[in-house]
């Protein structure tokens, strides 16, 4: 057994499902507003009509005029991404869900219909890696911007796409996310190097024939349970069972791949055999570009990629997700494949991977230079937090962040708090204030522990001024250092991260492996509180949080986890 295992807890599992979701959308546009851009060609993908690549997106944002609106459905579903038949929750039917279209500077509109019934969950939608400028209560984070919404209501979130790249949206209510609610995020805008063909999202999941409600129990208990295997765009082979996901490529053409991990808890190292792949994005964040034979990728982070069909022989190849065996648990390691194949025929590839390494790291910080040029400055705030893990009281692993681990409400979201003046806050809300506008905070996080953790920030782009094995050597990184919302914790290591106060609201923070973020491995950021209370919309919440109440009262859910 694993340390890992012996130590707490992980695990990883999502969902499959082979058809094309069906999505109702509705774009709608103001004849007061400029016309919006028609986009862009596959030999000028830097511009993007009077913008271009380096355009300074945080500071401007097109006025397109143009609403896009989406209804989507989250059910209750029976599922064979593998071949092997098991309950699963889905959007519109499908898992993955069907993705969000959007361009640079467009209103979204999402209405979100709760339709598990059966099951008796709550739901919410985060929409992950949007920094939702001044639209805190639109975050979708259960206990910290809404209450659940309960099975029969609906939702409305509303946000301005003001990046452009990849990213994806899922539940943010105990382990849902790797029950199948999670989709795509696609907004169009320039990117850093031309390409022929935008294939769309590419998910990576892990995925275990039982679900990860069944598998919560050993998670809390025992450590994380091993997985049965990984699907590529919901789906894969086991055993003899299922079917590869196919790419079809034309010799010559180059393909943009938008790469989500939207695992519980594996790294993965994604490759396609023989054929190199060029990054231009992570996490929404366009980067100059760089060519590798692999990328590394941790929860909840997204890669954009391109690769170009330059093969001499039209044939098959592999299309590989790797689980790192450093840091994950997988049963179905070597065969968690897709396809890519030339033209005619799909045939059973007889390529080899590209040479690796096992382990668990991000891209190397020098490669991840941001096309558009920022600085950090010095800390107006600084602090350090140690990430430990022990069982409480009921003998389930919780981890602890400065001995402290998250537990809060349901019913009772920090909006609500902030907006009926508390100022005292417990330590089990993890609550850190930050009351002042634009100030640089920097939040050094060890571990000792051999365990590594993906950290997602809500509500910014953080800066990377270190990362590695180790104690932080007191070097830093602050002209231009790489900026996403997701980094990895290395194993017995450190992360320096540093972000500006200029988005008032409750941001969570959290380890992004499933297990982790329910056994309390998180903390909250109170950012300018006055006017983050300003902000508040009283009736949006207090409308939620009113029909999932009636419906709490008259079912008798019981909460067992951290609360996001």
């Amino acid at each position: 057994m694993r340390l890992q295992n012996l130590l707490y807890l992980a695990y990883a599992f999502t969902v499959a499902a082979t058809s094309i979701p069906v999505l109702e959308t509705r774009k709608t546009k103001s004849p007061s507003k400029p016309k919006p851009c028609a986009g862009n060609s596959a030999h000028k993908r830097t511009k993007w009509c009077d913008y271009d690549i380096n355009t300074d997106y945080t500071k401007i944002v097109p006025h397109t005029g143009v609403t896009r609106e989406y209804w989507l459905s989250i059910d209750e579903i029976t599922v064979a991404p593998d071949g092997i038949s098991r309950f699963a929750m889905a959007i519109n039917g499908t898992i993955p869900g069907p993705t969000i279209y959007a361009n640079w500077g467009d209103e979204v509109v999402i209405h979100v219909t709760n339709h598990l019934n059966e099951s008796k969950n709550g739901t919410s939608i985060h929409w992950h890696g949007i920094r939702q400028n001044y639209t805190n209560q639109n975050d979708g984070v259960v206990s910290i911007t809404q209450c659940p919404t309960a099975p029969g209501s609906t939702i409305t979130y509303k946000w301005r796409a003001a990046q452009y790249g990849s990213s994806w949206y899922h539940s943010h209510i105990g382990l849902q996310a790797w029950m199948g609610v999670f989709g795509g995020v696609i907004i169009n805008g320039p990117a850093s190097q031309n390409y022929d063909v935008d294939k769309g999202m590419l998910f990576l999941n892990d995925w275990s024939h039982q679900t990860a409600d069944e598998l919560y129990t050993h998670a809390q208990t025992v450590g994380p349970p091993t997985l049965d295997t990984g699907l590529i765009n919901g789906t894969n082979m086991y055993n003899t069972s299922g079917k590869y996901f196919t790419m079809r490529a034309n010799k010559g053409e180059s393909y943009r791949l938008r790469i989500v991990n939207a695992a519980i808890d594996t790294h993965w190292k994604f490759m396609i055999d023989n054929h190199k792949l060029t990054v231009i994005g992570m996490d929404l964040v366009p980067v100059k570009p760089y060519t590798t034979d692999y990328i590394n990728i941790g929860m909840g982070q997204r890669y954009d990629i391109i690769v170009t069909a330059n093969q001499p022989k039209a044939r098959n190849h592999w299309i590989r997700a790797i689980p790192q065996t450093d840091c994950s648990e997988n049963h179905n390691v070597d065969n968690i494949r897709g396809i890519l194949h030339y033209h005619g025929k799909v045939g059973t590839p007889l390529t080899n991977p590209w040479n690796f390494t096992d382990i668990c790291v991000d891209e190397d910080l020098s490669k991840l230079v941001p096309v558009v040029p920022k600085s950090v400055s010095a800390a107006d705030w600084q602090d350090m937090t140690d990430v430990t893990v022990a069982k409480n009281t009921k003998n389930l692993f919780r981890w602890y962040l400065n001995s402290t681990t998250m537990e809060v409400l349901w019913e009772d979201p920090t909006l609500l708090q902030i907006y009926d003046n508390q100022t005292e806050w417990p330590n089990s809300s993890g609550v850190i204030e930050l009351p002042n506008a634009n100030e640089w905070v920097y939040l050094l996080i060890n571990t000792s522990m051999p365990v590594a953790h993906p950290i997602h920030l809500h509500g910014h782009d953080f800066f990377i001024l270190a990362q590695g094995e180790g104690a932080w050597d007191g070097t830093t990184i602050t002209s231009n250092p790489p900026r996403r919302d997701t980094a990895l914790l290395q194993s017995s290591g450190h992360l320096l991260i540093a972000f500006e106060t200029d988005n008032p609201g409750a941001w969570l923070m959290h380890c992004h492996i499933g297990w982790h973020t329910s056994e309390g491995f998180a903390l909250q950021f109170i950012e300018r509180y006055e006017e983050a209370r300003q902000l508040i919309d009283l009736k949006y919440v207090n409308d939620n949080c009113a029909s999932w109440i009636t419906y709490d009262e008259g079912n008798g859910i019981e909460q067992e986890d951290s609360g996001v």
